[in-house]
């Protein structure tokens, strides 16, 4: 768990306003007995989750594929090459949605903005650094041309709901 004590309470904030603002069909679905806390998302989602993530192309079409995921500090960071039509996307229109589910113990539906860490050309974002070491320890210093081959994005969350109807089977795993 990465995230500081003011990090997991904008997340809980999150959450809350989330699924308070949901529709009576969704908080059926989601209810106080069957979703995380804060402190408990954050425990499990750790290392690479494969996310789903939706994007909208210039003709106003939806696209879906799936990226490499890393729940970090509160917030879902992704990254694909810089040539990925998903990436062009995003650049264009950077309103998306990422979906990480595992079977039926856990659903983490997102709602946000995909920010550009490592723009070319470009100044990197403050959080890029402690990225790019996460990700070179991850998946090795040479995995990639860090500055030339893939893009990473940060989601900025406006809306996030959780699935779980059982907490204790997700730690048991």
């Amino acid at each position: 768990m990465r995230e500081t004590p003011e990090e997991l309470a904008a997340l809980q904030t999150l959450l809350d306003t989330s699924l308070a603002g949901a529709t009576g069909h969704l908080r059926s679905i989601i209810a106080a007995d069957r979703t995380l806390t804060a402190e408990q998302l954050t425990s499990v989602l750790t290392g690479m989750c494969l996310l789903t993530l939706s994007t909208v192309t210039a003709k106003g079409e939806p696209r879906v594929s799936g990226v490499d995921g890393h729940f970090l500090h509160g917030r879902w960071y992704f990254g694909t090459a810089r040539t990925a039509a998903k990436a062009r996307h995003l650049a264009a229109r950077p309103a998306a949605s990422v979906a990480h589910m595992r079977g039926e113990g856990l659903g983490v539906f997102t709602h946000g903005t995909a920010e550009t860490l490592n723009p070319v050309g470009g100044e990197p974002d403050a959080e890029w650094p402690e990225l790019l070491a996460y990700v070179q320890d991850f998946y090795g210093d040479d995995a990639f041309d860090w500055d030339n081959e893939v893009v990473f994005f940060r989601l900025r969350p406006h809306w996030t709901t959780v699935y779980a109807p059982d907490f204790a089977a997700l730690t048991a795993q």
